[in-house]
């Protein structure tokens, strides 16, 4: 029977031992546990601020400032992820491991970027702004949320190997 590839993308494993040894010295896997949490407490605050605007019509100027921050934060995680996947997997996207995270990735990017495009060209009116604005943040929760399951698949794959 043919032994399969640590490579393989059906590998039980997130990481191979080498894979796991690079990220582990990486100076990008402490870059992305910095952005991470910074850019989900930007998210907070700017999640208050269009929910603010959204219920009271007060505080356009600081809830569109935030989201543009927001959306700074995401595009700075992104191009910092795409070293990190350089560096551990060899490839700068779409590695078997997080092939999904990425793909969902670049809708989070694609609604972030449509909200800029919107502010900027008066595409849209204030309040559908903030909601286009709504729509890229619930996309970014799941996609939060598909790293966040990764990151505990792989505590758990180093915690069996311990």
């Amino acid at each position: 029977m043919p032994q399969r590839s640590a490579q393989s993308s059906q590998s039980p494993h997130l990481y191979t031992p080498q894979q796991r040894q690079r990220r582990d010295e990486s100076i990008w896997t402490l870059v992305q546990g910095v952005l991470a949490p910074a850019q989900f407490l930007v998210f907070l605050i700017s999640l208050a601020l269009v929910v603010r605007f959204l219920w009271t019509g007060e505080g356009y100027d600081a809830a569109t400032w935030s989201i543009l921050i927001k959306t700074g934060f995401l595009y700075l995680i992104m191009v910092t992820g795409a070293i990190w996947e350089k560096v551990v997997f060899g490839q700068y996207l779409f590695a078997p491991a997080f092939f999904w995270e990425d793909v969902f990735s670049f809708l989070v990017i694609a609604l972030h970027s449509a909200y800029v495009w919107a502010l900027f060209t008066d595409a849209l009116a204030p309040n559908d702004l903030m909601i286009l604005a709504l729509a890229a943040y619930l996309a970014y929760v799941i996609n939060a949320g598909q790293f966040l399951l990764k990151l505990r698949a792989a505590r758990l794959q180093q915690a069996a190997l311990s």
